[in-house]
């Protein structure tokens, strides 16, 4: 971390956008999207986390109002866009593929991309195919769909959670357990709705839990809802299962074409999610960016240090050229 903070470090107050809108994708998909801010400002894209947690009204708060043209959208089969927790058509080519669009129709030429956790990898894979058209990037909680890493979530995150994953592992029946990833899905893509919310909630739960340094009922509060469960729940199975659709070219290896654009990583030392190894790696590979540690911090973009961060970072972009 490069020093004790001297920047505003608290949210900005709560906003209203001054625009919203849908925007068709396809025969079946319609993004859902909102500006906040100063209409004159600089664009800013906001990258919410899951895929399918959806983006919230706090998440407008992180961007001064007076300088900044916040841009925030849900995801194919996340939020308010719809159809709710699809994984028809739901690939990362598809979402990055939708970023340009959204980008077309505001008439953003290019603009600052912000995303935590699984908003990382996909600030991250649009930043590679679109280079121009990012000025720089602020990330938290870094995660770039590695074996390793999934693995981490399904088994090794609940070292330090037995509770946790007791429940987690616990809903499925033990002849299920050999595989957690496909029993879930299983159950996540169940035509029975009973079935489908039950293994929602525990997923959901899981991940919850794990997500901050100490117990936080905002955070475990937020994914109580059945929908915003179920779609976050299917949509990161979805994803898991197959390695984010990167094919035979991890992430990492394709760091090279952002090399000269500015960013910031933000880490939780004790994130259990999103462990830091991962935001290491990266920034080995990204010299021009600026990894910050947080060392009283987990994985969620709310706890203190974690918000303070990422608020810094984006004060500090305000004399990027």
């Amino acid at each position: 971390m490069e020093g004790p903070f001297s920047l505003r470090e608290e949210l900005y107050p709560p906003i209203e956008p001054y625009a919203a809108g849908r925007l068709a994708l396809d025969d079946l998909h319609t993004m859902y999207w909102e500006q906040s801010g100063s209409p004159d400002g600089v664009p800013v894209l906001f990258l919410h986390g899951g895929p399918g947690a959806g983006s919230t009204p706090t998440h407008r708060r992180f961007f001064d109002p007076r300088h900044y043209r916040a841009v925030l959208y849900d995801q194919r089969g996340a939020g308010k866009s719809v159809p709710s927790a699809s994984i028809v058509d739901n690939t990362t080519p598809h979402l990055v593929a939708d970023i340009e669009a959204l980008r077309i129709h505001l008439g953003i030429e290019r603009w600052l991309v912000f995303g935590g956790s699984w908003g990382s990898t996909l600030a991250l894979a649009y930043a590679v195919e679109h280079p121009d058209r990012v000025r720089a990037l602020v990330l938290r909680g870094v995660f770039l769909c590695r074996p390793s890493e999934v693995e981490w979530f399904l088994h090794g995150m609940g070292r330090f959670f037995p509770e946790a994953r007791q429940a987690f592992v616990g809903h499925l029946p033990e002849a299920e357990r050999g595989d957690l990833l496909d029993a879930y899905f299983r159950r996540l893509t169940s035509d029975d709705q009973a079935v489908q919310r039950a293994a929602a909630a525990a997923w959901a739960g899981y991940e919850a839990a794990c997500s901050t340094l100490r117990p936080s009922p905002e955070v475990a509060a937020g994914v109580r809802d059945g929908r915003t469960a179920l779609a976050l729940a299917r949509l990161e199975a979805h994803y898991l299962r197959h390695g984010a659709f990167f094919g035979a070219t991890p992430l990492l290896d394709r760091i090279d074409r952002i090399r000269s654009l500015p960013g910031v990583i933000v880490q939780g030392r004790y994130d259990m999610v999103c462990p830091i190894e991962t935001a290491d790696a990266l920034a080995r590979a990204w010299p021009n960016a600026a990894l910050r540690i947080v060392d009283d911090a987990g994985h969620s973009a709310l706890e203190p240090g974690i918000r303070a961060a990422l608020v810094v970072a984006m004060e500090e972009f305000k004399t990027l050229d």
